[in-house]
């Protein structure tokens, strides 16, 4: 792939080829954002596992860098005061022919579990733009108030690919390098704890770069600068 001037000059300002500490790579891609817009710093993870496994659930990163989300949550009139006083931007069973309709006004839906049955036939709406709740990753239940608040603190899924591979944001260029750490390594420590019992190794490489700029491999055990 043929990059342009400005990638090459910010490549050219470390040895991409070597791997860094997590404090160190998040410097380094700040340093070498090239973009006039806020760019993401992005996390890239390949894991040790078989192509049977399922490596898929939740974090909230201890520093926030995403904007307010809508939040959608599918439930009975009975229980819409409570997701609406919890922080829930819309809230109903109405909200299942509004979907169907076309109507897609939000970022995150939450369902309770006796609405599922009708939720789920939204299937083909909700599953192609990654929407549908799934008692995976929380947001099919019954504390739907414990729900909206992870999620309004900025709860994301994670999810590794039938490659092996997790592709996930950490955090915008313009943070503090520090706290972008913090954020790694949370994440690194997540993926950790599934790691089958007795498997050394699971986190085969880590790598993080910002959208429009160079990769920065990392060495998860490596301290310091």
């Amino acid at each position: 792939m043929k990059h342009g001037k400005k990638y090459r000059t910010a490549a050219a300002k470390y040895d991409l080829t070597k791997k860094y500490s997590v404090a160190a790579a998040c410097s380094m891609v700040k340093d070498m954002k090239i973009a006039n817009f806020d760019e993401t710093v992005e996390a890239h993870l390949s894991l040790k596992m078989d192509k049977s496994a399922s490596v898929r659930d939740t974090l909230v990163f201890p520093n926030q860098f995403r904007g307010e989300k809508k939040v959608l949550v599918f439930c009975r009139e009975d229980r819409v005061k409570e997701a609406l006083d919890a922080g829930a931007t819309y809230a109903g069973d109405e909200y299942v022919e509004k979907v169907k309709g076309g109507w897609l006004d939000f970022d995150i839906a939450v369902a309770t579990p006796d609405m599922m049955k009708d939720v789920g036939r939204l299937g083909m709406v909700l599953g192609r733009k990654g929407l549908m709740p799934n008692p995976k990753t929380g947001t099919v239940t019954t504390d739907i108030v414990t729900a909206i608040n992870e999620l309004k603190k900025g709860r994301t899924e994670y999810r590794a690919d039938k490659g092996g591979a997790i592709h996930i944001a950490v955090g915008k260029c313009s943070m503090d390098a520090e706290k972008i750490v913090e954020n790694v390594n949370a994440l690194v420590k997540e993926i950790s704890r599934k790691a089958p019992a007795g498997m050394v190794g699971f986190i085969r490489s880590v790598s993080l770069s910002s959208t429009m700029g160079p990769g920065v491999w990392v060495d998860i055990m490596k301290e310091g600068e």
